[in-house]
């Protein structure tokens, strides 16, 4: 009997294992970095151990660490999750020696599957249907350059090339033509060995459009394996899973039987244990191809559970004890759908540039047949340390149309101040035509989505902005909001991003008009509370969720969130849009470069610094013309957002041929 069980990651993953484990009598003990130490996994478990400084390297990838933290705390079990160590074989096989169980497969099945040309071989020797491709000249070596581009002819364009180790669409490229072979290949090989530490690259026959459908399936030790259905996660942006839904709306009952008896032979042939996922790619035709086998517990594996009403926690650790599957394959059944959106700390808007941090609030919606799976709350941090996902956000319904209006509802109900999300974007994507026509593929986002007014910035209208003016005004307090006194007019100056407006606000009672220029807008309000404005627009009595921070507030209505900041009494900006020479991080980061020193002239435009966050490069740019007076960060430096790195003076002979 498995007591005490130390879960080998953080984040929201870490919290949804410790809340099936200690619902199933298990001790539970986290392990945390020196910058999640005020985390929610970490406050959920039992006990907990920090491993090292905020680098992954240091701490969530440092084995010998984790098996210190079990040793310490005699925990007799491992859980790792999804990510960092769970799809690594040398930390199986190292739980193993320091006596403890992993729960998940074994080794030897880790490593074959993370494998692509291995594991691709494997699945051709088992009969499971792969894509037609090239693995190499001989069983057991990997191919030359010369070797791919021969191959390359008989296998006929397009073609994908792709990273034998890889994994989240790394070292991999699309090939349309001979002409584009050669490069690609070099690109790929170089992108490979730096994030895998392994070059190693196969061929295969690009299949154009496909779903990308992915079986659940669960073996133990007793020989049993089942699959618990499929899972549609063809709504993908750069190869990155967006939506994942259960069951897929292409699925026939025939086509589910066909892919769920070849999962199970993969599962079989590589002797697993546990919990795993076999993907697919399935044409036009409902043709399908084995594209790899993921070792561990999934991202999506929430939706899964909600149409089978199992607990896949449960069952890993079930197995992980040496007992049988609950379940035999036909006592499985499948009852409605479920939608699960990954919702993210980042801008759609403006490349979906991660975000970093206070989590000023997080409130999720509440109703029937949601859930959220998250590691995070109000007055978080949201750092550049680690994946920004805020959290899984999933709904079930008796069918798939009832399942997308509760995600709709979910995300925009659900309030996020303080960082930017892509919760507008998801929305627009789930009640997309196209998607609720069940015809995304993995080239919709790149084809009928491209134009979304989500992926465009979008300035706060004069509804929203009359909105913001109505919470800064100083003169409501308690639930009456408004006098009786006679009307008054007052300006006020908002900013949004780089955009400055200016209102007129005119106040006769409970009743307030604005005016932009020739645009008049009014709204009757009703009465404010902490965090709410009850209002009457256009004859429609709404709520507005805010969060005042200072001078920024964000805010949140009409199913959408956009925040602005009152620079009624600050100094007028300069002529031209020219800013104030004090430059700020955009977010919290890691500077990776310093490309200007003092004294340096510089033009509004260039880039002066380079910031990594979440491993993403983002330049700050000069907001004006001038000469740079100092510089505060240097290569190598932590920065916290808006704190100041550079400062610019005015460039006079600029000011004097202006002036001229």
């Amino acid at each position: 009997m498995l007591r005490k069980l130390l879960i080998a990651n953080r984040g929201e993953i870490a919290v949804r294992v410790i809340r099936t484990a200690k619902a199933l009598g298990y001790r539970t003990v986290a392990v945390y970095s020196e910058a999640d130490a005020k985390a929610l996994h970490v406050e959920l478990a039992d006990e907990a151990v920090c491993i090292g400084p905020a680098q992954v390297s240091a701490s969530y990838l440092n084995s010998d660490a984790i098996l210190d933290a079990a040793r310490k705390t005699g925990a007799d079990c491992v859980h790792p999750g999804y990510g960092f160590l769970s799809e690594n074989a040398a930390f199986a096989t190292a739980c193993k020696d320091a006596g403890l169980v992993f729960v998940g497969p074994p080794a030897s099945a880790i490593e074959l599957m993370g494998s692509k040309r291995r594991s691709k071989i494997a699945m051709q020797e088992a009969g499971v249907p792969v894509v037609p491709g090239y693995e190499g000249p001989v069983k057991g070596k990997s191919a030359t350059d010369d070797e791919l581009i021969a191959a390359a002819n008989d296998i006929g364009y397009p073609l994908m090339i792709k990273a034998s180790a890889g994994g989240g669409g790394r070292g991999m490229r699309l090939v349309e033509n001979e002409s584009e072979l050669a490069d690609s290949i070099k690109r790929a090989r170089s992108e490979s060995k730096q994030a895998f530490g392994d070059d190693e690259l196969i061929l295969e026959k690009a299949v154009i459009e496909p779903r990308h459908v992915e079986i659940q399936v669960f073996a133990d030790s007793h020989g049993n394996a089942v699959y618990l259905g499929e899972r549609d996660c063809s709504v993908q942006r750069r190869h990155q899973k967006v939506v994942e839904e259960a069951p897929s709306p292409f699925v026939t009952p025939e086509l589910r039987q066909a892919m769920g008896e070849a999962a199970v032979k993969a599962a079989l042939a590589c002797h697993y244990e546990g919990a795993g996922t076999v993907e697919f790619l399935v044409d036009r035709h409902r043709n399908f191809y084995f594209l790899e086998m993921n070792t561990r517990l999934q991202v999506e594996h929430p939706v899964t559970e909600l149409i089978t009403g199992q607990d896949l926690v449960a069952w890993q650790l079930t197995v992980a004890e040496g007992r049988p599957l609950p379940l035999a394959q036909n006592d499985i059944r499948l009852n409605g759908h479920a939608i699960e959106v990954r919702l993210y700390a980042e801008d759609p808007a403006h490349g979906f540039t991660p975000q970093t941090g206070p989590l000023l609030t997080f409130k999720p919606a509440e109703g029937e047949g949601l859930r959220f799976d998250t590691g995070v709350r109000s007055g978080d941090t949201i750092t550049p340390h680690y994946d920004p996902m805020l959290a899984k956000v999933i709904a079930w319904g008796q069918n798939r149309d009832e399942a997308r209006r509760r995600l709709i509802r979910a995300l925009e109900d659900t309030t996020v101040f303080g960082v930017t999300t892509n919760r507008y974007f998801l929305s627009r994507i789930i009640a997309n035509d196209t998607f609720g026509a069940g015809e995304a593929t993995t080239a919709f986002l790149q084809q009928a989505f491209v134009d979304d007014p989500s992926l465009k910035p979008q300035a706060p209208d004069l509804r929203q902005l009359a909105l913001a003016a109505c919470v800064f005004d100083h003169g409501i307090s308690g639930q009456t909001a408004w006098s009786n006194a006679p009307a008054t007019m007052t300006p006020i100056k908002l900013a949004s991003g780089d955009a400055v407006v200016e209102l007129l606000v005119t106040r006769r009672g409970n009743r307030v008009s604005f005016s932009q220029g020739d645009a008049q807008h009014s709204l009757e309000l009703i009465h404010r509370s902490e965090g709410r404005l009850c209002m009457i627009d256009n004859g429609v009595r709404q709520t507005c969720q805010y969060h005042r921070d200072g001078d920024s507030l964000y805010l949140q209505a009409f199913g959408q969130a956009w925040s602005v900041r009152d620079i009624t009494h600050q100094p007028a900006q300069t002529a031209g849009g020219v800013g104030s020479g004090r430059i700020q991080a955009t977010m919290d980061g890691a500077i990776i470069d310093v490309l200007v020193a003092a004294g340096q002239r510089v033009r509004q435009g260039a880039t002066l610094v380079v910031l990594e966050a979440m491993k993403m490069e983002h330049p700050v740019k000069a907001d004006r013309d001038g000469v740079v007076g100092a510089v505060h960060a240097s290569q190598g430096d932590q920065v916290k957002r808006s704190q100041l790195l550079v400062e610019i003076t005015a460039d006079e002979t600029a000011e004097q041929e202006n002036d001229a």
